[in-house]
């Protein structure tokens, strides 16, 4: 699905990726980890052509993304903080998505999982930092697109919203598409996650099943294996 070699990226002096090399297989959510610094960001940011490498090619299901655009069309991209029109109201913000992307899309259902019927006609401004994170969920998932990117998706979420998330993302797995998720919470990175990616000052230091990163650590539990390696790449 999506082939990485080589990816170089410096921002001056700072490199914040060395010589990536990744082959993520399709379908399956995999869970992209490493500590504040580490290039979780410039990574998703390079496979959706926001950031261009320095070194090294990309490619998805076969075909170099270089100078390349229409790709972004089969990935649904969720941010960690979404900059909405403060002046929109929700629906207007939907409308302009929809009228944008010109594909068929299945807001209502969504719309009502996460109970955003109340907030329809409410500008964007005025809304709390959950239910902003669910406008931004619900962008991200009224298409039906291959590849899906989730950026810290849990931030701001009651735990209702956050089990409604949960209960969507394993139906996206299920209808074959693959799905990268950040996050620091490793609770929920257990839960979710088939597969993890562990980057460390710009470098892929464990890449495999959780199963793997266990037995590789010797922990019972995602959050203990994932302290365990950090521990031992710094000695």
């Amino acid at each position: 699905m999506i082939q990485i070699d080589n990816l170089y990226k410096k921002f001056g002096k700072n490199e914040v990726l060395c010589g990536i090399e990744l082959d993520i297989t399709k379908g399956g959510i995999i869970a992209v980890l490493g500590p504040n610094g580490s290039g979780k960001t410039t990574l998703i940011k390079s496979i959706l052509g926001m950031v261009i490498p320095n070194k090294g090619a990309i490619s998805i299901d076969g075909k170099s993304i270089k100078n390349q655009w229409k790709y972004r069309q089969e990935i649904e991209y969720l941010p960690q903080i979404a900059n909405f029109p403060s002046n929109l109201k929700v629906k207007e913000l939907v409308r302009m998505i929809k009228d944008l992307r010109q594909c068929e899309s299945n807001e209502n259902a969504l719309i009502e999982l996460f109970g955003l019927t109340p907030f329809l006609d409410k500008k964007l401004a005025t809304l709390s930092g959950g239910t902003k994170q669910k406008v931004n969920i619900l962008l991200t998932f009224m298409f039906d697109s291959p590849l899906i990117i989730l950026d810290e998706p849990t931030t701001g979420l009651d735990p209702v919203a956050l089990i409604r998330l949960k209960e969507l993302i394993g139906t996206e797995k299920e209808k074959g598409k693959t799905i990268l998720v950040t996050s620091h919470i490793m609770q929920f990175v257990e839960e979710i996650a088939d597969r993890v990616i562990y980057l460390l000052e710009g470098q892929v230091y464990f890449q495999g099943s959780l199963d793997e990163l266990k037995k590789q650590t010797n922990q019972n539990n995602v959050e203990h294996a994932i302290a365990a390696i950090a521990t031992t790449s710094h000695a």
